[in-house]
């Protein structure tokens, strides 16, 4: 096949091209230059998308003999990516870019590019597992990825490859560095790379301005003013702008947010406790949506944060019941499915939180977690 290796720069997507260069497909090799200011974005061990990263890519394709593109992506990623984080966290929610960026660009801009040029497949250095139109996570869990890959249509799975989903992560450096890939060592990106400073609140303030509100207890009594909602998400304890914990000692926990007021509400730990989950915009991997109730593990976070439920279809989206409780789910997360079998592996499908209930059933607990 011929197939478009995106390469980021990092380790992963490095042997990932050069497996499917091994398998004998006809590789050619592009960096998404993602913003107009790449050396705004961060560099080094913390960086993901940046000049550096451009040349680390290069570098490697030449290592392989492939031929290397870099491809302009900076409005596509500022729209689809960076906008719509800010608006997100404006309206109270807690959205994950990378989720998004691959939804709408590694494997809906980028791939659709690559098919009107007549690549038959998008390869990419992500920690899943893809066979058959099943999706499934990879060998290495403390790496695994599919959370953030369980957006894709079962479409954009067809034409997607992930060659080191089967390995371990140290494996995969050593098969690097066998490659002679100077980028054998690198240190994994982390945090986000749109965000030169690390610093999310300060970010955002920029972008949406000061937002004044209140922070109350869960009697309505005012404890604090804040800036603005976008400076929190459900679950958080530090920052919180209060004087010390609650009256009985213990931490208080972001449990509520309302952007329309701009009230913040805080609570104890069993206050974060929620039993079900409402999602809109469900994505079934198989692309068909379930007939009826399903058993599944469903899971809000990218590394953690699952739970037994059983799933339906409910309109566009999706209710999740859960059989045991998670806390800290914020709207704007996406919750995943994955089936119940002896491994818990593979995705069954995606939605986009919309809201959640602290007891199965009640109505007046879920529009009490939207507020």
């Amino acid at each position: 096949m011929r197939v478009l290796a995106a390469m980021s720069g990092g380790v992963d997507s490095a042997v990932a091209a050069a497996r499917a260069v091994d398998a004998g497909h006809e590789v050619v090799g592009v960096h998404l230059a993602l913003s107009a200011t790449p050396g705004t974005l961060r560099t080094g061990a913390r960086g993901c998308c940046s000049k550096e990263d451009a040349g680390d890519a290069r570098r490697a394709a030449d290592v392989l003999g492939i031929p290397f593109y870099v491809w302009d992506f900076a409005d596509r990623f500022k729209e689809d990516v960076i906008d719509d984080f800010v608006a997100a966290y404006a309206a109270g929610e807690t959205p994950n870019p990378c989720l998004r960026c691959n939804e709408k660009i590694k494997f809906s801009a980028l791939a659709d590019r690559a098919v009107a040029l007549g690549f038959d497949a998008v390869v990419t250095g992500h920690y899943a597992r893809l066979a058959d139109g099943v999706l499934r996570r990879a060998v290495d869990a403390d790496k695994d990825q599919s959370y953030v890959l369980a957006v894709l249509t079962a479409q954009q799975l067809s034409r997607a490859m992930f060659p080191v989903g089967d390995t371990p992560k140290p494996q995969i450096r050593a098969e690097a560095a066998e490659r002679g890939l100077a980028v054998a060592n690198k240190p994994d990106s982390h945090d986000i790379c749109f965000i030169p400073s690390g610093d999310t609140r300060a970010f955002l303030g920029a972008k949406i301005g000061v937002r004044p509100g209140a922070v109350v207890d869960s009697d309505g009594q005012v404890l604090g003013r804040h800036e603005g909602v976008h400076g929190f998400t459900i679950g958080q304890r530090k920052g919180l702008g209060l004087p010390g914990p609650a009256a009985d000692g213990k931490p208080r926990y972001v449990t509520g947010i309302d952007p329309d007021s701009g009230t913040v509400r805080v609570g104890s730990a069993e206050d974060l406790q929620v039993w079900t989950v409402e999602a809109e915009r469900a994505i079934w991997t198989s692309g068909s949506a379930p007939a009826g109730p399903i058993d599944c593990v469903a899971q809000v976070r990218a590394h953690g944060g699952t739970a037994s439920a059983v799933a339906e279809v409910v309109g566009d989206g999706l209710v999740a019941r859960l059989r045991e409780p998670l806390t800290g789910v914020a709207r704007g997360q996406a919750v995943v499915l994955y089936r119940p079998d002896p491994e818990g592996d593979e995705v069954i499908g995606s939605g986009t939180i919309s809201g959640t209930e602290r007891s199965p059933g009640t109505s007046e607990a879920r529009a009490d977690a939207r507020r």
